[in-house]
């Protein structure tokens, strides 16, 4: 049988029950759609993700504190109270007077932590980053009207505080009115003085929804305690990351009077550290998305082959005449292979198109980008012409195997 051939009377065959073809084409449709609309919303939350990590600076190295050991209790990193602001304002000097440091241009020592906020009738549970001046350098904090942090804010423990659109939005009913009013962090009352730009992002450390305080005032009056959470350092080029991470880990371990590196009780992070822990982690995640939608493939692909088996048994007289008349066990292969095949690329087609607009639905409404990878588009494709030639295949040896005396005979 010619090629042209066998897919006209597949494509009449499928004509003559339409309800049938329709709804063996759906469990294809959803499971193709389901497949590109999971996996554009896991690329498209990997790079949302990766966009708020790179907006919040560049060059940017991230000193943490060790793990702080309880009662012989190994805590998460970061928990401990290992560094201070003497180390910052050390590491500065070394990097500005002393050229003990050569690759690091800007240093911002960081106080932050959750506490209740009020404002009026209104109250928020956010972020409260102790901050200088220079941190709004460090993390291209740019400002939406007022003024951030000043290092006589700094030097004054003054209460002053400068907040994200987001907490703004929370806590009154206009963001841009919130400059110059008054809110309480902790019970503690604040003069507001400055309203961020708005970078976007959502989650925990939404750089949105954050209220920014002089990090002597974060430290002393608010938290009470003497130590930092971080170290925020600039390096001079992307070039000099890994020697800037080198010579401030060995500043700070002679600094802390420690011989092995291994024992250092702090952690150094460059962007591409957390990038490559985030995009290992939303590459999981949708993994596991895609998973799951292929598993509406696999049932699709199985009400393929009920269709097709159904379709044997109805056409066995049409089978027994054929294979009376010459026709090959390869030909009536081809024929339901064709049919199969048929059903599946043209449901794949039509999930294609569903899966882009769902895509583009979903991230629409969640804010994301819309991202729409080629390969999935291309690999769902294939994929569904794949579950046509497997799942249709053992249909299309049963038809061929039909004896042509017994198909006559077929009732």
């Amino acid at each position: 049988m010619e090629f042209f051939e066998t897919v006209a009377t597949a494509l009449e065959a499928l004509r003559l029950n339409k309800m049938r073809t329709a709804l063996a084409t759906l469990g294809i449709v959803i499971g193709i759609g389901a497949v590109i609309a999971l996996i554009s919303l896991g690329q498209a939350t990997q790079a949302s993700v990766q966009t708020q990590i790179q907006s919040l600076g560049s060059n940017l190295l991230t000193v943490m504190p060790g793990a702080q050991n309880s009662g012989g209790v190994r805590g998460a990193m970061g928990g401990g109270t290992t560094l201070t602001m003497e180390d910052a304002k050390a590491i500065e000097q070394a990097a500005t007077t002393q050229n003990q440091i050569t690759t690091v241009s800007k240093v911002s020592p960081e106080y932050s932590a959750r506490g209740q906020v009020i404002a009026g009738r209104n109250n928020t549970n956010t972020q409260i980053y102790g901050v200088t001046p220079i941190y709004a350098e460090v993390r291209k904090v740019t400002m939406a009207s007022g003024r951030f942090i000043t290092q006589s804010d700094v030097d004054g423990m003054q209460k002053v505080a400068v907040l994200g659109p987001t907490a703004a939005s929370n806590l009154f009913d206009s963001a841009e009115s919130a400059v110059g009013q008054t809110l309480r962090i902790n019970g503690i009352a604040f003069r507001i003085v400055g309203l961020t730009t708005a970078k976007g992002g959502s989650g925990f450390s939404n750089p949105d929804d954050m209220i920014f305080i002089p990090v002597t005032t974060a430290m002393k009056v608010v938290a009470g305690v003497n130590y930092l959470s971080t170290i925020s350092i600039e390096a001079k080029s992307a070039d000099v990351m890994d020697q800037a991470r080198d010579q401030v880990g060995y500043f700070l371990l002679a600094r802390h009077k420690i011989s092995d590196p291994y024992s250092a009780d702090f952690r150094i992070m460059s962007q591409q550290d957390i990038l490559g822990a985030v995009s290992q982690v939303t590459g999981t995640f949708t993994t596991l998305l895609a998973g799951i939608a292929m598993i509406s493939l696999l049932v699709g692909g199985i009400g393929i082959m009920n269709v097709m088996l159904i379709t044997v048994i109805e056409r066995t007289r049409e089978i027994g005449l054929r294979k009376s008349l010459g026709a090959r066990d390869r030909d009536v292969v081809t024929q339901f292979l064709a049919e199969a095949v048929i059903l599946t690329v043209v449901g794949g087609f039509l999930g294609m198109m569903i899966g882009i607009g769902l895509s583009y639905a979903i991230s629409t409404l969640m804010g994301l980008p819309f991202t729409v990878s080629l390969s999935s588009v291309v690999l769902a494709i294939g994929v569904s012409g794949a579950i046509g030639i497997i799942f249709g295949f053992y249909p299309a040896q049963k038809a061929a195997r039909l004896s042509p005396i017994e198909a006559l005979r077929f009732e």
